[in-house]
């Protein structure tokens, strides 16, 4: 009698029927939905899982810290107990805390090392990466970002083979990753907020209300005048550094040398088809503290981030849940904000995965 309109609406109908199980499924008992251990959830993955580890103490170095290699330590040891690992590798300068060190965590090995933990990725593989040492800034010089610098990581050569770009991390771990893959990534340093050049930006404001910010729409007033080298008592040359940062930013934006087309099209090419998020110890204009943390140095927002994920062990505490736990942890301590950013946008009120 209907005929073909009456077999759309059926189609409609059929559509709307599971779409309504669906709903009451995620809608049943939580009790029931909190059942599993987070090492059943990643366990039950089918695919690879490989973790990168590298920690930077700049042992008999200047600007040397205290906590990143204990930082690697505790980091590891957290997830190797709840998560099954298939592949593992780290990079740290100290073997004496940390004697399972790959190798030294120079330039060439740590690009290495996120060359390794990308290769053969396929749909179902789950990667996770942590990085504690320096962050720093260098000139950006194709008005691709707002603040006219670029993000860096600093490696134990740093003063000789050079900084790693947050153009080149992007290029490296993010830009040819296949979907299908999940990377969860930690850095804890300084300047660290877009340091993998990821489109959507997440943090928590004065409120602890979640914001979402486009990394690229707002100038920075001012380049942070510290670095981690302060929380370790190391402040020789650090001020006509930053006086120097700050000169060449003035300058900068005085000119007009900000590209708002190539910031524009640089946000969309680094829209990425796996799964990214990251979490970053503070702001691009902040410091990350190397802190000693009940007896232990360590880096603030590593700690922090243990500390939320060992609390919700056997729940499914959201994005939202663990960004502003880590903030609360750090509030009143430590200025820093820490940050969540990912390659695509993110439905905060979702079960956090690593």
């Amino acid at each position: 009698m209907f005929g073909k309109l009456g077999k759309k609406y059926a189609a409609q109908v059929a559509e709307k029927i599971e779409e309504m199980t669906l709903e009451g499924l995620n809608k049943r008992n939580p009790q029931d939905v909190r059942t599993e251990t987070a090492n059943q959830r990643l366990n039950s993955i089918s695919g690879n899982r490989k973790a990168l580890y590298i920690g930077i103490n700049y042992v008999g170095q200047e600007a040397a810290l205290k906590g990143c290699v204990n930082d690697v330590v505790n980091i590891k040891k957290f997830i190797e107990s709840n998560y099954e690992i298939n592949e593992k590798m780290v990079l740290t300068d100290d073997k004496r805390a940390e004697p399972e060190t790959d190798h030294a965590p120079t330039r060439k090995n740590i690009i290495a090392g996120f060359k390794w933990l990308i290769k053969n990725a396929k749909k179902g593989d789950s990667l996770f990466l942590h990085y504690s040492g320096h962050g720093g800034k260098s000139k950006n010089n194709d008005g691709t970002e707002a603040s006219g610098y670029d993000q860096t990581l600093c490696p134990v050569d740093f003063q000789k083979a050079g900084m790693i770009l947050d153009d080149d991390v992007h290029d490296i771990l993010c830009r040819n990753l296949p979907k299908g893959v999940r990377l969860t990534a930690i850095f804890d340093c300084c300047h660290s907020e877009s340091i993998m050049d990821l489109p959507f930006i997440y943090n928590i404001d004065g409120n602890l209300e979640i914001t979402e910010n486009d990394k690229n729409q707002s100038i920075a007033t001012m380049v942070a005048a510290g670095t981690r080298f302060l929380f370790d008592g190391n402040k020789k040359n650090i001020g006509n550094v930053f006086k120097n940062e700050i000169t060449s930013l003035v300058k900068g934006l005085a000119s007009g040398q900000q590209d708002n087309s190539a910031r524009q099209q640089n946000i969309e090419a680094n829209r990425t088809n796996a799964d990214i998020i990251m979490f970053s110890g503070c702001k691009d204009d902040q410091t990350s503290a190397d802190a000693t943390i009940k007896g232990e140095s360590s880096g603030a927002m590593s700690y922090a981030l243990i500390h939320v994920l060992k609390k919700h062990k056997r729940d499914d505490p959201t994005y939202t849940d663990v960004l502003r736990e880590m903030r609360q942890t750090l509030e009143g301590k430590y200025t820093q904000v820490p940050c969540l950013s990912a390659g695509r946008k993110l439905d905060l009120d979702q079960p956090f995965r690593l």
